[in-house]
C-alpha cells in the first residue's frame, strides 16, 4: 500500500451508465475526504464530473442479455485481467466496484486474494434469487454497500460487512412531486386523466410488453375518452420500437417524451410499467402504478424456480405486501392490464392510502447515500487513508 509520503490511489469500476451516476455520487461524498487521493479506472461522465481519470470508458461491460454475454465473454476476461494487472502493479490503496457483478466480483476476488481492501457498491439480487452467490461476495468482497434495509441482515454469517446507505433516488426526489407545475409544463390540463406507460428500455422487454401496453390502453380509452397517454422512451431503440408500434395504431395518440420518463411519471395519474427500477421511481413519485412482465416461457420458469420472494415489484418487496398489482406472464395480458390499471382511476381513497405508504418507503431511504457510503467506507479503510 502506498505510504503516507505518497498519493494514495482509488480504483473504480463501473459497468454501465446507471453505475456511472452511482460512481458519481460515491465520488461526491468521498473527494472532499480525500482530497489527495488519485480516483481512477472505469467510468463515465458523471463520475469525470467529480475529478475521476476514466482510463477506460464502461462501453466493454455493456452487455445485454445471457446471449450478448456469451458472445462476449473472452474479450470480457481479456479485460479483466488487464484491469486486475493495473490495479495490482502498483497496488491500489482500495478498490471499490460498483454494481456489475458478475464482472466485478471476479475482478474483487483476484484483487482481495493480493491483500487490496474491496467495496462493492449495490448488492446484487440475492434476495430475490442466486442467494448460491453469497459464496462467491464473500471471497471477494471486504465491505457491501446496501440500498435497501433488509439486505445486510442477508450477509451477517458469510463475514462480509454490510452496510445500509440509503437509495440515491430517494435523496434526489421531492418528497411531494410537482404534478401541477410538470403538468403546465407540458400542456396538460390540471383535471385530465393521464396515464404514463414505461414498457421498458430492453429490445426484450419493449418487443414481449409494448403491444400488449398499447392495447391495454386502447381498452382504457373505451372507458376513459379524455385518457392522456404519456410514453417515455429511454434509448435510441426505444424511440424506434415505440414509434414503429405508434404507427400501426394513430387513434391512440400517445405522446412520446424521450429521455423524460420522472415527468411522464410525475404528471400521471397512474403509471402502468415494467418491473425494475421504474417502479422504485414511480413509488417515490407517490404514484399507483401496476407492474408487468413477460418473457420467454423457458427464462420464466427458470426465474420462478430461483426466487425467494412473492413478489417481483421493489414497492411490494421493501413494504413486505402487495399494495400494487403485479400482473406476469400470461396475466399480463391487454383486458386484465386495463381493469387493474382502472380500478386506480376509479379509487381514489386507495390512491390517497397508496400514496402514505409511499411516503413511508421514501423517508425509510433518504439516508444521505454520499455522506453514508463514505462514512462506511471510512469508518473500514480510513487507516489506508492517513487515518482519516
Amino acid at each position: 500500500m502506498a505510504s503516507s509520503a505518497e498519493r494514495t490511489s482509488v480504483a473504480l469500476v463501473a459497468g454501465e451508465a446507471s453505475g456511472d451516476l452511482l460512481g458519481g455520487l460515491l465520488l461526491e461524498g468521498l473527494r472532499p475526504a480525500l482530497p489527495e487521493t488519485r480516483f481512477w479506472g472505469v467510468g463515465g461522465e458523471a463520475m469525470r464530473t467529480q475529478g475521476f481519470e476514466a482510463r477506460w470508458s464502461y462501453e466493454p461491460l455493456a452487455v445485454h442479455g445471457f446471449v450478448d454475454a456469451l458472445r462476449r465473454y473472452p474479450q470480457l476476461v481479456r479485460f479483466r485481467r488487464e484491469l486486475a494487472r493495473a490495479f495490482e502493479s502498483p497496488p491500489v490503496d482500495l478498490f471499490i466496484g460498483i454494481d456489475a457483478p458478475d464482472f466485478n466480483l471476479g475482478l474483487e476476488a483476484r484483487l482481495k486474494r493480493a491483500g487490496i481492501g474491496t467495496v462493492h457498491f449495490v448488492s446484487p439480487s440475492i434476495w430475490a434469487w442466486r442467494r448460491g452467490r453469497l459464496k462467491t461476495i464473500a471471497r471477494a468482497v471486504d465491505l457491501m454497500l446496501c440500498l435497501f434495509p433488509f439486505e445486510p441482515p442477508l450477509y451477517a454469517e458469510t463475514g462480509v460487512e454490510a452496510c445500509f446507505v440509503g437509495h440515491p433516488l430517494a435523496d434526489r426526489l421531492p418528497l411531494v412531486p410537482d404534478q401541477a407545475g410538470v403538468r403546465t409544463a407540458l400542456g396538460i390540463a390540471p383535471q385530465a386523466p393521464v396515464l404514463a406507460l414505461l414498457p421498458g428500455s430492453r429490445e426484450g422487454e419493449l418487443r414481449h410488453l409494448l403491444p400488449v401496453f398499447l392495447a391495454a390502453a386502447a381498452r382504457l380509452r373505451q372507458a376513459l375518452p379524455e385518457l392522456v397517454l404519456l410514453l417515455p422512451t429511454a434509448n435510441a431503440l426505444g424511440d424506434a420500437l415505440v414509434a414503429a408500434a405508434l404507427a400501426e395504431v394513430p387513434e391512440l395518440e400517445a405522446r412520446v417524451l424521450p429521455r423524460r420518463a420522472h415527468e411522464a411519471m410525475t404528471a400521471a395519474d397512474v403509471v402502468l410499467l415494467a418491473s425494475g427500477t421504474a417502479a422504485l421511481e414511480a413509488a417515490l413519485l407517490k404514484r399507483p402504478m401496476v407492474i408487468a412482465y413477460r418473457m420467454n416461457p423457458w427464462q420464466y420458469r427458470l426465474l420462478r424456480r430461483m426466487a425467494y420472494l412473492p413478489w417481483v415489484g421493489l414497492p411490494n418487496i421493501l413494504l413486505r405486501e402487495t399494495v400494487v398489482p403485479e400482473l406476469l406472464q400470461d396475466e399480463a395480458n391487454p383486458a386484465d392490464l386495463a381493469a387493474a390499471v382502472l380500478r386506480w382511476f376509479e379509487d381514489a381513497p386507495a390512491r390517497e392510502r397508496l400514496a402514505e405508504r409511499f411516503t413511508e418507503l421514501h423517508l425509510m431511504l433518504r439516508q444521505d447515500t454520499a455522506r453514508r457510503a463514505r462514512e462506511a467506507i471510512l469508518a473500514r479503510f480510513g487507516q489506508r487513508f492517513g487515518g482519516r
